[in-house]
């Protein structure tokens, strides 16, 4: 049977190899031109992801927030670290939170504007969560708790991947908002609204892991 397999194998691998693949004739139509014109915003990437692929994208947060709850679950037995180093010179504290404070604009600028230019909602999160470390590597962890605690972080966290989910299958039910002027700020539809929600989720869900990993593991 297991010469049959790989037969069966073998015989799969030429068919790719032999058989042609016609490309489409696709001479009059542009295919970034064409998302744009149905996505209504000028980043056909982002058209793609939030848009015509938007099935692959929820299951994509879907499956950052199971990592970030296997994360606590993972590390909830063990022992919590019992002396958390900083940062403390001078000249870090000041070049840490130099780039936390630069990395959160760009962070804000790529989750408002993603739609218009290079950037989108999980760029914008992974600039979010990199000024979270940043302060982080020279903060005290119980301020960082405490910051967490008082924001409601964790449950903005699950309400932003909550109201994602709800837009999303909106979304895919056919139900749009107006497209609205092409390169204008408030555009697009309902995509700029969730490459902001992506933005806090992927930002608050690496601020979560950070902190858990800082308390069972000190600082990485």
């Amino acid at each position: 049977m297991k010469w049959v397999y790989m037969a069966a194998g073998i015989a799969l691998c030429l068919i790719f190899l032999i058989k042609p693949n016609p490309a489409p004739d696709l001479v009059d139509i542009s295919i970034v031109e064409s998302i744009v014109q149905d996505s209504g915003v000028p980043n056909a990437v982002t058209g793609i992801i939030l848009r015509n692929r938007l099935y692959d994208t929820i299951f994509e947060v879907v499956v950052f927030t199971i990592a970030v709850m296997g994360v606590r679950f993972l590390l909830a037995d063990e022992r919590p670290f019992c002396i958390i180093y900083q940062f403390t010179d001078e000249p870090s504290v000041v070049l840490a939170r130099l780039g936390a404070t630069i990395a959160s604009l760009v962070g804000i600028e790529l989750a408002i504007r993603g739609h218009l230019s290079p950037g989108g909602g999980f760029a914008a999160g992974v600039a979010g969560g990199t000024a979270i470390g940043l302060i982080a590597i020279t903060s005290s962890s119980e301020w960082m708790q405490g910051i967490y605690q008082r924001w409601n972080a964790a449950r903005w966290e699950k309400v932003s991947v909550l109201i994602f989910i709800v837009l999303a299958v909106i979304t895919m039910a056919g139900f749009e908002l107006p497209h609205g002027e092409l390169g204008a700020l408030v555009s697009g539809g309902v995509i700029p609204l969730l490459n902001i929600l992506v933005a806090v989720k992927v930002a608050l869900g690496s601020w979560s892991v950070m902190l858990v990993f800082i308390h069972y593991r000190g600082l990485l």
